[in-house]
């Protein structure tokens, strides 16, 4: 998932000659997310990296105000028909893509129903479309959304970063034939946002110019820049030199290091991810068939709850992460309390190692002679792989835990430190046991439930797929369809509320806790950046790159002075030959994981 490296904290810096701007002009210089990029194509990307520059060079129907609530953006107004179903939006007339095209209707009816009616279109979003009957554009202005069943969440269906970015048919039309290959990598991408994506390099950095005739208010730097980083340390040296502004997640560690320095802004947010594990409970495609080389014993429930039982939360949340979040338990982040959910103490799986072995010892799973029990159904020991994402300090620390737990239980975990890639190779193809596991979600749940429905198992020829851990269960698909069609918020929260108790039952995603992300950005540089007012806890609502990077703005005096890059040194991070790939040591989670920012 991660990112790179300056002549700092004994890193390389490379000499390649890196882009300038001129003097006048003023850069925003942030770290990219740690995710990473996965693909340019906004039809199939995952990584949280994607989504955040997408959410900056494409619109949206709708934005999200600072409280997760919707506003304008493409449309101004929003209304829903006596019918339930009709949803009628009124969009902006005489806006233009970057190449001097007209934004139309049009443009947004052509993308949702690509996502609607194709496979591969709707890799990344379909589940978002799933319940719409057909999208209409009878006019320039005019959006038609007609859904088979009420849904309560039409406005958040298409929002920046987690949600359905609209592209330009004129573009993207003659790419649907091979759009599964298609990158999206001719530059400056065509689009419309605050910023335009004017170069790319995998691995290395995001560069892009400011959209002054932006329709949601003109950004105030002229540039930004992100910067992908392969270790959090690098990072932080470069904020410390002046050669970055903004790093959005660092590891408590650094957090503690920084908070005291005069320099430095830095703040909490309220966590709006998770970071977990997940249990292989039998790979299969949606007509049934097995794949993958999962151990069949997690297809167990009693193997699973034992795991679950022998897993001390509370220590990872102390030792992990030094306090600065909180247990795990619902599926749903803390970031949105109206979502949250917790077991009652009949339900939760506290530490209990003795009763994770008095199951496993009723269950017939003996100990050999090593210790390791063994599976009396196929004979094999309880030895299971643990996938980790190789440069995240965080799943490097949980898994040395683990491995000591689950010993004590009579489970061997060998640990497999992957790259990101093939972590999600081995994923998508049913190749693991268990994995590190990491989301975030908006305010809105339906992406982050509907990954653990039947319908996004892949197909037997392996396309369609966009499940978070091959979790099928059809009570939990019908409750689904229930809370995607229940207007009321108060029992659309309680039907939420049961389908992660049945997720919490199936202990196949263990939630571990909930981090507050945490945000540093240098005061000589940069101002505000960080949106929104801190709780009665001095935490912050959940930061977007949206809005943050939109209302980031140099202090007067550094635009006035013509310092080069919004403060401190002009210098880019190494934009050449640098070795980076973007991890950190915190969580730095995905939507999901064949390629969580569901912000």
């Amino acid at each position: 998932m991660w990112i790179g490296k300056a002549l700092l904290a004994g890193a390389l810096l490379t000499t390649a000659a890196a882009p300038t701007t001129p003097a006048q002009d003023t850069t925003l210089r942030v770290k990219m997310s740690g995710s990473g990029v996965d693909t340019l194509n906004p039809f199939l990307a995952f990584f949280n990296g994607a989504l955040d520059i997408f959410g900056t060079i494409y619109p949206s129907l709708n934005s999200l105000d600072e409280n997760g609530k919707p506003g304008p953006y493409l449309a101004t107004e929003w209304t829903q028909g006596p019918d339930q179903l009709t949803w009628t939006f009124k969009l902006r007339d005489g806006l233009k893509w970057s190449d001097g095209q007209p934004i139309t209707a049009e443009d947004a009816a052509w993308t949702l129903n690509l996502i609607r009616t194709d496979t591969v279109a709707g890799t990344a979003n379909g589940s978002l479309v799933g319940n719409f009957e057909n999208v209409a554009a009878p006019d320039p202005t005019t959006l038609v959304i007609k859904t088979k069943k009420p849904q309560a969440n039409v406005m958040y269906v298409s929002i920046p970063i987690s949600g359905i970015p609209i592209v330009p048919k004129h573009v993207w039309e003659p790419h649907v034939k091979g759009l599964k290959d298609y990158r999206n990598d001719a530059f400056p991408v065509v689009g419309y946002g605050p910023w335009t994506l004017t170069d790319y390099r995998p691995e290395q950095y995001a560069k892009f110019d400011a959209n002054k005739s932006f329709v949601l208010g003109a950004p105030a730097f002229d540039h930004l820049v992100q910067q992908s980083f392969k270790e959090s340390d690098a990072a932080v040296a470069a904020l410390r030199s002046g050669q970055l502004d903004y790093i959005n997640g660092i590891n408590p560690t650094q957090f503690t290091a920084l908070k005291g320095d005069a320099s430095l802004l830095a703040v909490q947010e309220v966590g709006n991810g998770w970071t977990g594990i997940e249990l292989n409970p039998g790979a299969k495609t949606r007509s049934g068939k097995p794949i993958g080389t999962g151990h069949p014993a997690l297809r167990e429930q009693v193997v699973r709850d034992a795991i679950a039982l022998a897993i001390d939360k509370p220590t990872l949340v102390t030792k992990v992460i030094n306090g600065l979040g909180r247990l795990g338990h619902g599926y749903l982040p803390p970031a949105w309390p109206q979502w949250s959910w917790k077991p009652t103490p009949e339900e939760e799986h506290t530490f209990d190692p003795a009763k994770a072995n008095q199951l496993l010892d009723a269950a017939g799973y003996a100990k050999g002679a090593d210790g390791v029990r063994v599976d009396p159904k196929s004979g094999k020991p309880l030895a299971f792989r643990l996938g980790t994402h190789s440069d995240d300090s965080a799943d490097a620390a949980i898994s040395t835990y683990l491995v000591g737990w689950l010993q004590a239980i009579g489970v061997k975990l060998t640990i497999q430190p992957l790259s990101m890639s093939a972590l999600n190779s081995d994923l998508a193809k049913g190749d693991w046991d268990i994995l590190m596991d990491g989301w975030t979600t908006g305010p809105d749940p339906t992406y982050l439930l509907g990954i653990q429905t039947c319908a996004t198992l892949p197909k037997d020829d392996g396309t369609g797929g966009n499940t978070e851990a091959y979790y099928c269960d059809k009570d939990y698909d019908a409750l689904f369809e229930r809370q995607l069609t229940t207007a009321d918020p108060a029992e659309r929260a309680k039907i939420v509320a049961d389908m992660q108790r049945k997720l919490y039952r199936a202990n196949v995603d263990q939630i571990l806790y909930y981090a507050n992300t945490l945000d540093v950005a240098r005061t000589d540089t940069v101002k505000g950046i960080v949106t929104g007012t801190p709780d009665a806890e001095g935490l912050h609502p959940a930061q977007t790159a949206f809005w943050s990077y939109l209302k980031a703005a140099p202090p007067a005096a550094t635009k006035a002075s013509g310092s080069g890059g919004g403060g401190g040194s002009a210098v880019w991070l190494g934009l050449g030959a640098l070795v980076i790939a973007a991890v950190g040591g915190t969580l730095v989670v995905r939507r999901r994981k064949t390629a969580g920012d569901r912000e």
